[in-house]
Order: structure tokens, then sequence, then C-alpha cells
């Protein structure tokens, strides 16, 4: 993995605007087409496969939790235990998921599982390949996406009940707008009926126990970019138990189990000194060096960097209360003070493309930067 220099298009800002990119700029830079990764084809291949292998060991992790009933070491509320179970045995689908790799020195390490509300999705699967087209198109990406989310959304259409997919996020995020109203043209793309609703607009009907949207139709079946345990906490989580439609959630409840960073810990004592994973406990008395991780904390919130019993990074938030997490620490790779995390993305059941988010700091927070990649 090579950081290459290069020079961004004349009219980058209307090349991506055209495509519906309208946060490509904020008070910092997002989107940078100044810099990009090179990767070797051996590399793309090894990312590939270890996305594979930890979604395999990500699935046997979930099992593990419902049998041995370890809802309150994931800070998931007990009510929620007999809905979480029904919606893994009734194998409720999942459409995508992005697991975070510090990869370097030709090792590739798991730092977290974006695995319930996961962004950068529109970037990685478009931005970055239309930017491609015009820097080389000769070149290829490890980039599936698009095409992948269009098969995926065909094959769950067979699970979702009759009539509208509804998509849904909070009003005020344009990223996550984006991001919604990208996965929803590709449901749409593959043969769904879709409609938009912001969470804060979905309705309920208390003479018939069912969610419904501003027109008062039924919502049966509902993609939500908007995070289970926010809902675990909310009125509008606990009418869950008594919708009548049953709805259909995308993502699952499942996916609580693997949202969540007690899921690092769990990886570790099943698959001990697995090369793909890092040393991670639920208390701090075993390494050295660690991550602080509050185990529902989000955009680099909340943690701690720490060697020797000295701290070397520390991030604000409000997370934490729920307790925490120590991770061994593994120091992204340093180009010239620049951080690179591979966000790795499955489509389905299948490794699907990579985007590369790129810091300034060693914590991965809300202001960095997407930068595209080549393989050459």
């Amino acid at each position: 993995m090579q950081r290459i220099l290069t020079t961004p298009r004349n009219n980058w800002q209307q090349a991506v605007e055209q495509l519906g990119f309208g946060f490509h700029t904020t008070n910092v830079p997002y989107w940078d087409e100044s810099v990009y990764y090179s990767f070797a084809m051996k590399e793309i291949l090894a990312i590939e496969d270890a996305t594979a292998e930890l979604w395999d060991m990500c699935l046997h992790a979930v099992q593990h939790a419902i049998d041995n009933n370890l809802y309150a070491q994931f800070h998931i509320p007990s009510q929620f235990a007999g809905y979480i179970k029904r919606s893994w045995n009734e194998d409720n689908p999942s459409i995508y998921g992005r697991f975070d790799f510090c990869y370097k020195n030709g090792q590739i390490k798991l730092l977290e599982f974006n695995a319930d509300t996961p962004t950068s999705l529109y970037e990685a699967g478009i931005i970055q390949w239309f930017w491609l087209q015009d820097f080389d198109k000769t070149k290829d990406q490890f980039n599936s996406i698009h095409e992948k989310l269009i098969a995926h959304w065909r094959y769950l259409h067979t699970y979702l009940y009759p009539g509208l997919l509804h998509f849904s996020c909070v009003k005020e995020s344009l990223e996550d707008l984006t991001n919604v109203e990208y996965l929803r043209d590709c449901a749409m793309q593959a043969g769904i009926n879709t409609r938009l609703i912001y969470v804060d607009d979905i309705g309920w009907d208390i003479s018939n126990h069912i969610f419904v949207d501003m027109a008062g139709e039924p919502i049966k079946n509902l993609f939500k970019l908007y995070p289970w345990e926010w809902m675990a906490h909310e009125q509008f989580g606990e009418n869950i138990f008594i919708d009548r439609n049953s709805t259909l959630f995308i993502e699952p409840a499942w996916k609580m189990f693997l949202s969540n960073k007690a899921l690092l810990p769990l990886l570790w004592q099943l698959y001990p000194n697995h090369p793909l994973l890092l040393a991670a406990y639920f208390e701090n008395d075993r390494l050295f060096s660690y991550v602080k991780k509050p185990i529902l904390s989000r955009e680099g919130a909340n943690i701690e960097i720490v060697t020797g019993g000295e701290v070397l990074v520390q991030t604000d938030g409000d997370y934490g209360e729920e307790g925490h997490i120590y991770q061994e620490l593994f120091t992204l790779p340093d180009f010239e003070g620049n951080y690179p995390v591979i966000g790795s993305w499955l489509i389905g059941q299948q490794p699907a493309g990579i985007g590369i988010r790129e810091s300034n700091t060693l914590v991965t927070n809300n202001v960095s930067r997407f930068v595209p990649h080549v393989i050459e």
C-alpha cells in the first residue's frame, strides 16, 4: 500500500455535485482527491479474504451471544432479548456492514465493525469510481459495491412483506440522507417499491397498533439509518413489541451484537490469537498499551490511547456510561502524519469493496477525509 500525491480535477466540485454528493466540503475538506492509495492485487485479495473470514466469525459470535444470554454484557435492555433472538432464528436479512481495518506491515487487524448504521457507502461505491474513470479508466478498484447492492436487494425482495419498503434517517443530516437515498435507488433498480420517510415523521397508529408514514400507510418494511441502541431506549422502540404488523427492520435487531464494541472481547475469547484480531478485554489489567473504547461510541468519541500508563490521545464525547472495552494498541500506518483506516464493505454475505478514511491523528473521527484508491 502506497500513498500517492496527485492533482485534483479542475472541476471536481461540480463533478461530484452532479452525482448528488453535496457534503464533499464542510468547515474542513471531506472528499480529498489530491491523494490516492495504491494497492497491489495480492493486498486486495488479502483484504477480501479477511472480510469474508471475519463475517463468518461474527455470525458465530452472534449465535454464541444468544445461546449464552450475553445481553447485559452488550448493554442491551433485557426486554429486547426475545425480540433479538427471534430476528436471528427467523433469519431477518441484512444488507450491509463495514469492517474497519488497520493494514500495516503486511498485517490486517480488525479495529471494529460498523454493522448497523455504517456511512461512507456512497463515497465508496460511486464517487471514487467516477473519479477513477477521469483519473485513469485503464486501472481498477476493489469496488463492486453498486452491482452487489442491486443484486442483494433483488434477493431480499422475497423476504419483504407485500407493499412498500420505507427508507428512513434523521432529518438534519445530509450525509445520512445521501447514503439512504443511494440505498433506496439501488432497491428501486432491483424492482422494489420504496418511499422515504424521516425517522422524526414515523407515526404510531394507537388504534391499530402499527407504524404509519405521513400518508397514513402502514410501515411493514423499514430500512433505517438509525441506531438500534437509540431505538431501544425510546418510546418508538417500545412500540416494536406490540406492533401488529411485526415490521421487518433492515438492519435487523440481531445486528445489535455486531454494532457494539463488546463484540471485540467476545471475538478474542472465541478466536484467541487469531491473526486478524487484536487482543481485547473488558478489564484493563492485561495490556501494556491499549485503546480504551466505550462499547457504543461513534465517530471516534471518548477514545483513550494509553501506553505504559500514559495517555497519548484522548477524545471528547458523550459516551462511556454503558461501559468500556480495552483493545491492544496497533497504531495506524503513518504516511507523513496521515493515518488511513480501510473500511471494507460487506454487501449481503460478500466482500464488495473498500473506502479509505484518512486522519491527521491516530483516532479516526468526524473530520477525517475520504480518499480514493487504485489497484496497480
